[in-house]
């Protein structure tokens, strides 16, 4: 017969780093038991908005077999019988065989189907349970630990918005996920920002695709869109209330204070786009914006450059904004040697490791430069020293009156290119150089031309004396 114990814990963390369950089932299974269903309750807390079991027995060797389902208390939450050791279920997603939808608290049920357990066995299982909270994402990981230049698209759309491509019978129809995900697989991206408009729906279906594409990291995203303005909003997975405007979200601010009550990190898009008709809402017009709230700006827009005066005047106003791109991609069909097609532009951000912590750690920290044309291998490194002070693209560096300033440039894979360095939205020539500080405020970026003049590389800045 099954006998059953229950450890509750707190949300502390282990020493090494891994977190601890918040509540552990332990139990054993008999022959008493073969060919039976048992349910193995436990008590989901006020407050909780994902839920993750952890399932292990022993006996295998023996044949025993322990299938794996779930009751929220109301209603029936999935089965995977025996092909999965741990799953997931939130609100807006969920690992597959399972449902999402809201994590209520109460009293829910482990469902343990028993088709096999032989006489004279006795098989112990464990269930570890963890509750998660507004504001974390799903956490998705692909397996590379290294330090390095990591590329992406921020800016993508499925028919989960108003992203369309073409059936099999040449029919235009809403585009699904993995269209877009498969496109960036395709071009060789690391990550994928999915941003459709104001929705989380497309993150069940993100969820489901990241296990078939470990090589390219899917980050949850949504891009908010006002009558004011847009902005891509990334990591959380929790609904973020867009109504700029109304009685719940009366300005910038409530909007501001709704994605950091999430821990989410926004990014203005095409800033400068007009607003019309043809795009309603698409310039950024809020008039109440406080830019220090602001992390991010999308400075180009599929091969649309216009973000950049728009960034550039946030900058000599003193504020350290870092500058993105996107594909702002609305067919996952199109060909990739387009301009918005997905990866035209990429975003490249130095990062710890390919998780969505580390990328989008190396977004609010400005370690990014942008490959307009998404070579795949085009590389801008550029940093800046003052006596044994050392800067990269995003930091800063302090440079008292009368140091002397040194600018170094490394760019790879783009031959026949030319160099230019803008320091306060002042072009300045040449491949490395150097100037005495005058101890004041200054910002220096730089951008990499085709044998054309055409720009193909543009580095966030270095602040000096930020």
């Amino acid at each position: 017969m099954l006998r059953l114990s229950i450890m509750v814990f707190g949300c502390a963390v282990l020493a090494l780093g891994q977190p601890r369950p918040d509540v552990v089932l332990t139990g054993v299974i008999t022959h008493a038991d073969d060919e039976r269903y048992k349910e193995v309750p436990f008590t989901v807390p006020e407050g909780v908005t994902r839920l993750t079991v952890e399932f292990a027995y022993t006996g295998r060797e023996q044949r025993t077999t322990i299938d794996l389902g779930i009751f929220d208390g109301e209603r029936f939450r999935g089965w995977s019988g025996g092909n999965k050791a741990s799953f997931t279920i939130a609100e807006t997603d969920a690992t597959p065989s399972f449902l999402p939808g809201p994590i209520r608290a109460g009293r829910w049920f482990l469902l343990l189907g028993i088709p096999n357990i032989r006489p004279n066995v006795r098989s112990e299982f464990t269930a570890k349970i963890y509750f998660g909270h507004a504001g974390e994402g799903f956490g998705a990981a692909v397996g590379r630990e290294e330090p390095g230049w990591y590329r992406g698209d921020l800016h993508t759309h499925t028919g989960h918005s108003d992203g369309s491509c073409l059936s099999q019978n040449g029919v235009r129809v809403p585009c699904p996920v993995f269209k877009t995900v498969q496109a960036a697989a395709e071009r060789g991206l690391d990550f994928i920002g999915i941003t459709d408009h104001n929705t989380d729906s497309q993150m069940d279906a993100m969820r489901e695709l990241q296990g078939y594409f470990d090589r390219v990291l899917l980050i949850p995203g949504r891009e908010i869109t006002t009558f004011r303005g847009h902005a891509n909003v990334f990591g959380p997975v929790d609904f973020i209330d867009f109504r700029l405007g109304s009685k719940s979200v009366p300005d910038f601010g409530a909007l501001a204070d709704e994605v950091e009550r999430v821990s989410g990190l926004i990014s203005i898009n095409h800033p400068m786009l007009p607003t019309g008709e043809n795009c309603m809402g698409c310039g950024w017009t809020v008039g109440d914006t406080d830019f220090r709230r602001i992390r991010a700006v999308e400075i180009v827009n599929g091969d649309r450059l216009e973000g950049i005066a728009f960034w550039e005047s946030l900058l000599n106003r003193g504020l350290r904004v870092t500058a993105v791109g996107g594909s702002d991609n609305h067919d996952a069909g199109k060909a990739l040697d387009q301009p918005g097609s997905v990866g035209y532009p990429e975003t490249v951000v130095r990062a710890q490791n390919l998780t969505q912590d580390a990328i989008l750690e190396g977004i609010r920290a400005g370690h990014v430069f942008l490959d307009l044309e998404g070579s795949k291998n085009r590389l801008l490194e550029c940093t800046a020293t003052a006596g044994t002070r050392r800067a990269e693209m995003g930091d800063a560096l302090e440079a008292g009156r009368g140091e002397t300033i040194h600018l170094t440039v490394r760019v790879a894979n783009a031959d026949g290119s030319s160099l230019a360095v803008i320091q306060d939205g002042q072009l300045v020539s040449g491949n490395s150089f150097e100037w005495t500080s005058d101890g004041q405020r200054h910002w220096v970026r730089v951008v990499v031309r085709s044998a054309g003049g055409k720009p193909i590389l543009l580095g966030n800045p270095i602040f000096i004396n930020f």
